[in-house]
C-alpha cells in the first residue's frame, strides 16, 4: 500500500498536499482499495467555503456510496476535471491524476490536526 512521505493524512483516509496557502486533497490508496471500483464522483462545491469535516462531495463505488469530508477548512477553488469522465483514475492513481479538489486554506492551525505518513501507516497496518 502506497503512503507518500510528502503528504499529510487524516484518520478518514484522505491525503493533503500543502502548497503555500493552497492545498490539494484526495483519498488514499487504502481508501480506494476499500471502496473497490469507483464508478461515479460528484463534487458540486467549487467556489464554496467549507469548514473542516463538512462534506465536499460524494464518491460512488460498486460496493457503496460515501461522502467525502474536508480535512481542513477552506474555499474549493478547483475540482479535478478528469473525475467526471473517468472516475476510475482514483483507483489507478489516487495521489497524482486522481486528486479530488484544490482549496484555499482558511485556517492553517487545522493543519496540525493532520497526521504524518508514519502515523497513517500505523493506522492502516
Amino acid at each position: 500500500m502506497s503512503v507518500p512521505k510528502n503528504l499529510k493524512y487524516t484518520k478518514d483516509h484522505e491525503w493533503v498536499l500543502v502548497d503555500g496557502d493552497n492545498a490539494t486533497i484526495g483519498i488514499t490508496d487504502f481508501a480506494q482499495k476499500e471502496l473497490g471500483d469507483i464508478v461515479f464522483i460528484e463534487i458540486e462545491t467549487e467556489g464554496e467555503k467549507l469548514e473542516e469535516k463538512e462534506a465536499f462531495g460524494t464518491i460512488e463505488a460498486v460496493k457503496t456510496v460515501s461522502d467525502m469530508f474536508m480535512p481542513i477548512s477552506g474555499e474549493v477553488i478547483e475540482v479535478n476535471p478528469l473525475l467526471e469522465e473517468d472516475p476510475s483514475i482514483v483507483n489507478n492513481d489516487p495521489y497524482n491524476k486522481g486528486w479530488m479538489i484544490k482549496i484555499a486554506v482558511s485556517n492553517k492551525i487545522e493543519l496540525e490536526n493532520l497526521i504524518s505518513p508514519e502515523e497513517y501507516e500505523k493506522l492502516i497496518a
